[in-house]
């Protein structure tokens, strides 16, 4: 199960970074995909709290969600954040871009 699972990460991975040129191409292209294809805005917990994911940013060295809570935001890694049960819409993208990192 788990390599038909990697097999189709790989492929996504492969259909974002056909193109590119490099490590940060590759991730830009993964971050296009992931912006594409989320459905934000989503709930999910990030450290005991509800917090919402308003939007997905490229950052200078990595994929970042916006998260908010009232009037508070805090930008979270990508690799870092918890998805709720169930996942929104898209975050199978979410997956291809952690194992694309190694995580």
């Amino acid at each position: 199960m788990a390599s038909k699972d990697n097999a189709a990460l790989e492929a996504m991975i492969e259909e974002a970074t056909a193109d590119t040129d490099g490590h940060e191409d590759e991730r830009a292209g993964l971050f296009a995909m992931i912006e594409e294809h989320l459905a934000v805005p989503f709930t999910t917990t990030v450290l005991g709290v509800e917090a919402t994911v308003r939007k997905v940013e490229l950052a200078a060295d990595n994929i970042v969600a916006v998260c908010a809570r009232g009037r508070h935001r805090q930008r979270i890694d990508l690799l870092d954040l918890p998805l709720p049960t169930p996942a929104p819409d898209g975050a199978a993208w979410i997956d291809a871009y952690r194992h694309w990192a190694g995580r």
